[in-house]
């Protein structure tokens, strides 16, 4: 791991397009490219996108597994089961779940536009990937199908570490299910709802599969993430140089939202011991 990051780092401080491993360490150091990227609006646009992906991919899922994990946390007939059906959105590979969400949004005969033109919301097909006002939307949901049922489990080993006597204390002070939700469920999933976030978040920023495989960054950029332009930047334009450039410079902006998310709960845990 430390190899591949070292030789990341030496390659993003060459100013070369293309050649072979010794010729490119053989090249001048030069801050060449790093000056590059941060001139090219291309970056601030795919970092853009990136950010927005990310918030969507997150918050979606989130929601959806935290539903799920309430849901699945009551007593019920098939319990067992169930959970292990939530489960296997997680295990489809993120191609095979591409093509099921194009065929499913296709615009022609997909199942999506036929259920909105049923119900009047829309009245006419939508191409939900080929359109630039939709396009980032559509490899968002397939994004968030795959994700919810990592905060379902999550959540769910939460909810399940948590007193039931609290609950019951609340019962009797007069709480409600909103009051306990709010003061007593939580508090208690704090420290793996922000687990869960930083792993999602640090997935959704890397996420490749499900924008190259559905529409390689189009249409105008509009889906090209970070991910998604290091590649066309290394295998299409083969400027290693820039696109080592903007993995450093993502590998920086995961790094710092990691430790500002785990200094954040560490500290919010030694207030709460306190």
């Amino acid at each position: 791991m430390a190899f591949a990051l070292v030789l990341l780092i030496a390659i993003s401080l060459r100013d070369v397009k293309l050649g072979t491993l010794d010729v490119i360490l053989s090249e001048p150091l030069s801050l060449q490219k790093f000056i590059d990227i941060f001139m090219d609006s291309a970056t601030w646009k795919s970092l853009w996108v990136s950010i927005v992906y990310v918030v969507g991919a997150t918050v979606i899922p989130f929601t959806i597994g935290m539903l799920t994990a309430l849901a699945l946390n009551q007593r019920m007939p098939g319990q067992r089961l169930l959970r292990t059906l939530t489960l296997v959105p997680w295990a489809v590979p993120g191609v095979t779940a591409t093509v099921a969400f194009m065929w499913m949004m296709q615009p022609s005969y997909g199942v999506w536009n036929y259920i909105l033109r049923t119900v009047g919301i829309v009245s006419s097909d939508i191409n939900w990937f080929a359109n630039p006002d939709t396009a980032l939307l559509a490899v968002i949901i397939p994004t968030s199908w795959k994700a919810y049922p990592f905060f379902t489990l999550m959540l769910l080993a939460g909810l399940q570490s948590i007193n039931k006597e609290l609950y019951e204390a609340s019962a009797l002070d007069g709480a409600g299910k909103v009051s306990q939700f709010r003061w007593v469920t939580l508090p208690g999933l704090a420290p793996f709802i922000t687990i869960a976030l930083i792993f999602n978040a640090m997935y959704a920023f890397r996420e490749f599969d499900f924008i190259y495989a559905s529409t390689r960054g189009g249409p105008a950029g509009t889906t090209e993430t970070t991910a998604v332009r290091i590649f066309n930047l290394a295998f299409e334009s083969f400027n290693f140089g820039e696109a080592a450039a903007l993995g450093v410079l993502t590998f920086a902006i995961v790094g710092a939202l990691v430790y500002f998310l785990l200094r954040r709960n560490y500290r919010g845990s030694m207030e709460g011991l306190l």
